[in-house]
């Protein structure tokens, strides 16, 4: 799936992830799809926040739970990125944007002692599903802090803040709605890969 020529910026959340594949150059970026990726099982309770549902579970049974919800949501990560990239032509790199909390290499009962670990969990959850299924479709990846990306873009791309969000807002207006924080976000993360 590599061989594709667009750069692919996610946006991760609970549950799912705006996705921007972008083509074109670092000058002339154009979107070449924009899409938010499920990536929770609606059939399976409690896999939006999966951390969230094993709060109050005895250790031993929220890790076979756990392994569970891994595995659905990886499933559900490699089936839309085939999708996107069949329609597509695929992605050359990839970036995922991470949050700014840690869980600090905390293990499964420290994360469940803790709500604000659990909300990190729940996140990384996700973003490792993206980038296990983008490794499996062998599509380079990288994973940059969210707080870090405006100044990575300006470094790499050699343009001011005020260009970048210019830039986002037109790539937003020829994609359409909807074009909220997370599709900037992932558009950004996606333009830097292109320079």
């Amino acid at each position: 799936m590599s061989a594709g020529g667009g750069t692919l910026g996610l946006a991760p959340h609970s549950g799912w992830a705006a996705a921007v594949l972008l083509g074109g150059s670092a000058r002339q970026p154009r979107v070449i799809a924009r899409e938010r990726l499920e990536l929770a099982d609606e059939c399976m309770p409690g896999s939006r926040q999966p951390y969230h549902a094993l709060e109050l579970q005895p250790l031993s049974e929220a890790r076979r739970e756990l392994a569970r919800y891994e595995s659905a949501a990886a499933e559900r990560a490699a089936s839309a990125l085939r999708m996107l990239f069949a329609r597509t032509g695929g992605a050359r790199a990839a970036v995922i944007l991470d949050s700014s909390g840690r869980t600090g290499g905390a293990d499964l009962a420290a994360i469940l002692a803790s709500h604000a670990l659990i909300h990190t969990a729940d996140g990384n959850h996700f973003r490792a599903a993206l980038e296990a299924a983008l490794t499996g479709l062998a599509v380079p990846v990288t994973r940059i802090p969210q707080r870090e990306l405006v100044a990575r873009a300006a470094a790499a791309l050699a343009l001011r803040e005020a260009d970048l969000t210019a830039g986002v807002a037109a790539l937003g207006r020829a994609a359409g709605v909807p074009w909220g924080a997370d599709q900037k976000a992932a558009a950004l993360a996606a333009w830097l890969l292109l320079a």
